[in-house]
């Protein structure tokens, strides 16, 4: 993961800062899943199910981005399967879009990302899949003891955020999406949530998949080695040890400490299907079809040591 990391370094070194930060999460409820488990069976007990379905959707979001250009002709991109201790398998990707399909206003950024409900009446299926699975919480004073609450009172995603008319820069140049207050709300757990709870999306790829796919413009942060860090940082890791139930015994925990990787059940049975972890691609055809001769050569050599 520490070479995936300096080769996506050496990508940005190239073609500029990434675009598009986007997860794509596996959804228990796809058809493909559920048209495949018997009466008896759960879905927790079938990761041989749940990850190549999983691979299926993630090669097909991968020619939506690189072929089909859904945010544009791409210029590189990287992703990582992840996998959670209790949860389902998600993939994290980042983008760089080809210099002449940058998103350089908000105007360009409403275009793909939003972060609002959508109108029911007109588009009663987006809004169905926006309000089951693109709305955070509830947290806050909603629920105090939500997962993602801190210590100090407060979601560490921020949540709720600011209604805001148009989508503006904040702090660092993080993006303020638009949250207009047009009084949409909808019940979810017990409350009712409006666009300050909505996480960023982009509609056609929700549509299109069915599952949560948090889609965020990042081409103006500045941290752009954590973000790639972020992505590359690796499986789950665990500490243990393994004891008699005496109470006599004296425990040396720096003696006693073990690191292991924590694998869960998904996890193995996409290693054991031999699935990639993680991809990484760069677009050469524009520069050979200019003429960068001296950036194809840099590439022959790297493809060799490959």
């Amino acid at each position: 993961m520490r070479r995936r990391y300096m080769d996506a370094i050496t990508l940005v070194q190239r073609f500029e800062k990434p675009d598009i930060f986007l997860i794509m999460t596996c959804n228990p409820s796809w058809l493909e899943i559920e048209e495949n488990l018997l009466s008896s069976d759960e879905l927790q007990n079938r990761p041989d199910l749940v990850s190549p379905v999983f691979r299926a959707k993630l090669e097909e979001l991968k020619n939506d981005i690189l072929k089909k250009h859904v945010f544009g002709k791409v210029a590189a991109f990287m992703y990582t399967a992840e996998f959670q201790k209790r949860g389902l398998p998600h993939a994290h990707f980042l983008i760089i879009l080809d210099e002449n399909y940058k998103l350089l206003t908000p105007e360009a950024y409403d275009q793909f990302v939003c972060a609002e409900l959508p109108d029911e009446k007109t588009n009663p299926y987006l809004y169905s899949l926006v309000t089951q699975h693109m709305m955070h919480g509830s947290c806050g004073s909603f629920n105090p003891t939500n997962s993602c609450m801190k210590k100090k009172g407060y979601c560490k995603h921020k949540y709720s955020k600011e209604f805001i008319e148009k989508t503006t820069k904040g702090k660092n140049s993080y993006l303020i999406y638009r949250r207009r207050n047009n009084g949409k709300n909808v019940k979810i757990r017990g409350h009712f949530l409006d666009n300050t709870w909505v996480v960023p999306y982009n509609p056609v790829l929700l549509c299109r998949f069915n599952s949560h796919m948090n889609v965020e413009i990042c081409s103006d942060i500045k941290v752009v080695k954590y973000i790639y860090k972020y992505t590359c940082k690796g499986h789950d890791k665990i500490a243990f040890h393994i004891h008699f139930s005496d109470t006599n015994i004296e425990i040396d925990e720096i003696k006693e400490y073990q690191s292991a990787r924590w694998v869960s059940p998904p996890e193995s049975a996409w290693r054991i299907f031999a699935f990639p972890i993680s991809e990484m691609m760069y677009i050469i055809f524009n520069y050979i079809l200019k003429g960068n001769n001296s950036f194809l050569s840099k590439v022959q050599i790297i493809l060799k040591k490959l």
